[in-house]
């Protein structure tokens, strides 16, 4: 009687489900309005220099130019010029926006300021991630998950009142120490609550649905508030809305039943059978108690397994690596292909809310494709397509005016941003199953750091936009086309008995080729099949 067989007499998609369901959802709101506060907050319009209130040269015969970033003033026969920094401009604000850059002028020799400060945020998310998985451990998934969250709000909320870098980074910092937790940790409550057959469907699509909620309407909450300050209460606020989750959901099962609380355990299951209105006998929580006291007794050889353990054998060590390249791959991808959205001939607002809808599409696909392609199907393909629109759409931001292009421009980068939330929703069960039973949970929260602390560096791919605009789209195409590469040297998992140990998971898909496809193979297995009952049938003939 293991946990998912007492769930069943339980009720593992009943109304307890529902509301789990639906404030992962809500969950799903507050952490996309958190993790895209820093988009919003540093949307750059298009600027030039101000107009000295004396002219610096005091001679009439001499034409004043403002640029971007300079002030020239030449003579009418272009025989002699003068060239000057600027010291204030004037910024084309939509709907008179203030955001972080044009209130502190961060552009030109300053522009660096605003990437360096966001790149904190990511520092932040690392350490937040070993922080805060380590509390989890230690007080439980639920009050983690809500400390994680009260501590990004805080951090955007005190990022409202600063006015210069170091105080800025700080903040940031802060705020990045729950970008990842308050997702996954939400995560795992929903995946071990919910019956396997809704899984994929129910994570999927409340995903795909809510986060495009937070994402398509946090541009036009910051048009309507007017400044990044106002705009950064209002995204923090809804993260008050968590303290209710302890009152209104029940601590992780497994987490309980892995700290030897079995009554607990079973006290949690009671109230799930009421509240989906199931009578159980108290014969199966015995038997379940009786099934995990046994497991914990069996359990030495598991606990003997370490993260660390996985780089000491040869496969187990390349399939590793091969996952933390694939985390740094598709976590920056992500952030740069979500953020970069200015400079196409579309407002960075609309575009930025229009694109959002794509996660609903891409929950979709993953819904429609993973178990027909197989797991390494999708992750490869994600990569690769997603390469091949990420270098068309840096090749046309190139040679095409934004100006007569916009609409097409503005296609393009939410065809790319569609590809990045498939392999960035991909990556993660993938990774998942891959790994070892005895050290899943280490494991995948160690590739989600690793991924993190790589997307420190999006902020300076970004920023190398402002010397060519085509430069962060080419660079992410070339390593988004590296990690499509890799994925063919991972196993297959659909369909396949998941390792349990390190011993098992060293000869996991042993074998197995690196052009195996299950949509292929299925194939081939249906025509072997179908010879050997042709065999069969002409043997008994024989006979």
């Amino acid at each position: 009687m293991d946990l998912q067989s007492a769930l069943e007499k339980c009720g593992n998609f009943g109304p307890y489900q529902i509301l789990l369901l639906g404030l992962f959802g809500y969950t799903n709101i507050v952490s996309s309005l958190h993790y895209f506060s820093q988009t919003i907050i540093s949307f750059t319009p298009s600027y030039s220099c101000s107009r000295p209130k004396e002219d610096l040269l005091q001679n009439s015969t001499y034409t004043t130019s403002l640029l971007t970033c300079n002030i020239i003033q030449y003579d009418e026969d272009l025989s002699s010029f003068r060239d000057y920094k600027c010291s204030s401009w004037d910024f084309e604000r939509e709907s008179n926006y203030e955001s972080v850059t044009t209130e502190l002028e961060w552009v030109c020799d300053d522009a660096y300021k605003l990437a360096v400060g966001q790149s904190f945020f990511f520092i932040g998310s690392a350490l937040g991630s070993i922080f805060f998985g380590y509390l989890a451990d230690r007080i439980g998934r639920l009050p983690a998950c809500v400390l994680s969250t009260l501590t990004g709000a805080a951090g955007d909320f005190f990022t409202s009142f600063v006015g210069s870098l170091p105080w800025f980074s700080v903040t940031r910092f802060i705020s990045g120490l729950s970008m990842d937790t308050q997702y996954v940790l939400m995560y795992i409550l929903v995946f071990e609550y919910l019956s396997p057959k809704h899984r994929t469907f129910g994570l999927n699509f409340i995903l795909g649905i809510f986060y495009c909620i937070g994402l398509v309407i946090s541009p036009w909450m910051a048009i309507w508030l007017g400044n990044w300050r106002s705009y950064l209460w209002a995204a923090s606020l809804p993260a008050l809305g968590m303290l209710l989750y302890p009152v209104l959901l029940h601590e992780s099962a497994e987490w309980l039943l892995t700290k030897g609380k079995f009554d607990k355990a079973v006290s949690n299951l009671k109230s799930v059978a009421k509240f989906n209105g199931r009578q159980v006998d108290d014969s199966v929580y015995d038997e379940f108690i009786k099934y995990y006291r046994e497991k914990q007794n069996n359990a030495q050889k598991k606990s003997s397994d370490t993260f660390a353990g996985m780089l000491r054998t040869p496969r187990l060590r390349k399939f590793t690596i091969i996952l933390l390249i694939k985390s740094m791959i598709v976590t920056i991808t992500f952030d740069i292909l979500s953020r970069n959205v200015e400079g196409v001939g579309i407002s960075p607002f609309h575009l930025f809310s229009y694109s959002g809808f794509c996660y609903v599409p891409a929950g979709l696909a993953i819904i429609l494709f993973q178990n027909k392609i197989g797991r390494k199907g999708m992750a490869c393909a994600s990569l690769f397509v997603g390469a091949i629109i990420t270098a068309v759409t840096g090749y046309l931001v190139a040679i095409l005016d934004p100006a007569d292009y916009s609409i097409l421009l503005g296609f393009m980068v939410s065809l790319g941003r569609f590809g990045a939330v498939v392999a960035y929703d991909a990556e993660a069960q993938y990774a998942a199953e891959i790994i070892p039973t005895s050290v899943r949970g280490r494991g995948v929260a160690n590739i989600h750091v690793v991924g993190n602390a790589f997307a420190f560096f999006s902020s300076y791919v970004i920023y190398l936009g402002t010397f060519y605009r085509p430069l962060p789209s080419l660079l992410i195409s070339f390593v988004l086309l590296i990690g499509s590469c890799l994925c063919l040297t991972l196993p297959e998992t659909l369909h396949k008995q998941l390792p349990q140990t390190l011993e098992e998971g060293e000869v996991f898909a042993k074998g197995e080729k690196w052009y195996f496809f299950p949509c292929f193979s299925r194939r081939q297995q249906t025509n072997k099949s179908a010879s050997q009952l042709e065999m069969e049938t002409a043997s008994k003939i024989t006979k």
